[in-house]
């Protein structure tokens, strides 16, 4: 099952070859091949499907009785090189039963509802995450969109792999071409929260901020057994010293840092790395904090390249000659609140699925992830619900939701839509949004 959402057993984590982990990095064949199903899904269940500009596609049910722009629930395809079969797969898996409940039971929405397939959401294999929502936002250039290289050789272009698929619509990427009502995402929660304290549903209510960076350290290379330790400029030392610094300045401030991408040249047992390059991910809920930890970055890993000893970074080390550093902001993304009104048609909705317990089996969270309603939070009323997943696995083979989770999210996921159509309905009203 290429799409799998749940797995028959909740009570074991999955081990058959076919029931663990995903590999469908965006604009890849196999990502054609979910498309593919998407699309031919969601026009059998008589929605008009529409890809624009950077293969988003966009699989509408006609509303009844007004005329308007879909409500939408959205997430993404695409995974991460060894990721799971959850994160995004669950949000747009439900997005179609959704449908197929709605035409099923012969159900007439007020407006048109809609799901949304975003592309590139993990930046896995074009490095940029929330690419296309971001496009549809106008938080990212067009041109910067389709000219961004695959990390894998022979590093084609998003657009070119959108032409190679057939997936380059001829609609314009914008909210204004595509424009939307609201945006629902249910999701995993990626960690181990809702778990741990025994909830069932998570009410989002933002995105905490992040940043990506790009360093690059340049030093020299020369032999390992003919090059004392005074003498050595080497890269992957100050490297190091710089990764260990960003988690300390992470404790001191609350905040989050991780180093997931390490290139060094020229790569030999015996001679000392002369150049290397490493990514850099740092979030935070406030944006405050994202810029203060931005300073001390800028400041401490330029100190640490000249030699300098910061928090004790040189303790035991012989003190040699100086490398220099670049740094490349790559991502920035802010931290969001969502809106009130669709956090309220979730709550409103989780206490219908859940019943009288609901109080117990709820909690409100800040995501601490980015996900596509971030950039459609700019511009249209959004908002998110979270599921558990096991251990608080995530990207990775052995991310689990199980069956019951998995069916009670989808639920709650249709009941906000719903809410939030009659609430269009009841109010006559438009939510005025910056450029709208």
């Amino acid at each position: 099952m290429a799409l799998g959402m749940c797995n028959r057993n909740a009570n074991k984590l999955p081990s058959a070859p076919t029931e663990t982990g995903m590999s469908r990095l965006a604009l890849s064949d196999a990502d054609k091949q979910a498309r593919d199903w998407f699309i031919q899904t969601t026009q059998a269940l008589g929605c008009h499907t529409t890809v624009d500009a950077m293969g988003n596609i966009f699989a509408v049910r006609a509303g009844m009785r007004n005329d308007g722009p879909p409500t939408y629930v959205g997430s993404h395809l695409d995974t991460q090189p060894s990721g799971g079969r959850y994160d995004g797969i669950l949000g747009v898996t439900a997005g179609v039963e959704m449908l197929k409940v709605l035409t099923d039971n012969w159900v007439e929405t007020e407006y048109p509802v809609g799901v949304v397939n975003w592309t590139n959401e993990e930046g896995a294999r074009f490095p940029m995450s929330m690419l296309s929502s971001g496009v549809w936002a106008s938080a990212i250039p067009l041109t910067t969109a389709h000219c961004l290289r695959s990390i894998h050789y022979p590093h084609p272009t998003v657009s070119e792999e959108l032409s190679r698929i057939g997936y380059l619509g001829s609609v314009p990427c914008s909210y204004e071409s595509m424009p939307m009502a609201a945006h629902f995402e249910l999701h995993i929660e990626q960690g181990p929260l809702l778990e741990s304290s025994a909830r069932k549903i998570g009410i989002v209510s933002g995105v905490q901020a992040y940043r990506w960076y790009t360093i690059e350290v340049k030093g020299k290379e020369t032999h390992t057994g003919t090059t004392d330790l005074k003498n050595r400029a080497d890269a992957l030392l100050s490297a190091a010293k710089m990764i260990l610094h960003s988690h300390r300045l992470a404790t001191t401030h609350s905040a989050l840092a991780s180093t997931g991408i390490l290139t060094l040249k020229p790569g030999s047992t015996n001679t000392i790395p002369g150049s290397v390059s490493f990514s850099l991910d740092i979030r935070a809920p406030a944006d405050t904090t994202v810029q203060t930890m931005d300073h001390h970055i800028r400041r401490d890993f330029a100190a640490i390249a000249a030699g300098e000893d910061i928090l004790c970074s040189n303790d035991y080390c012989t003190p040699s000659l100086p490398c220099s550093v670049s740094i490349r902001t790559d991502s920035d993304s802010p931290a969001v609140t969502f809106h009130p009104d669709c956090i309220k048609a979730v709550t409103e909705a989780a206490g219908s699925a859940l019943g009288p317990d609901a109080e117990k089996l709820t909690m409100e969270t800040v995501s601490g992830a980015g996900h596509d309603s971030v950039y459609t939070s700019k511009r249209v009323p959004t908002s998110m619900i979270f599921v558990p997943c096991r251990d608080g696995v995530s990207h990775n083979p052995r991310e689990f939701t199980s069956p019951e989770d998995c069916a009670l999210g989808a639920q709650v996921l249709l009941q906000s839509v719903l809410r939030f159509d009659k609430m269009r309905a009841d109010r006559r009203v438009t939510w005025n949004y910056p450029g709208k």
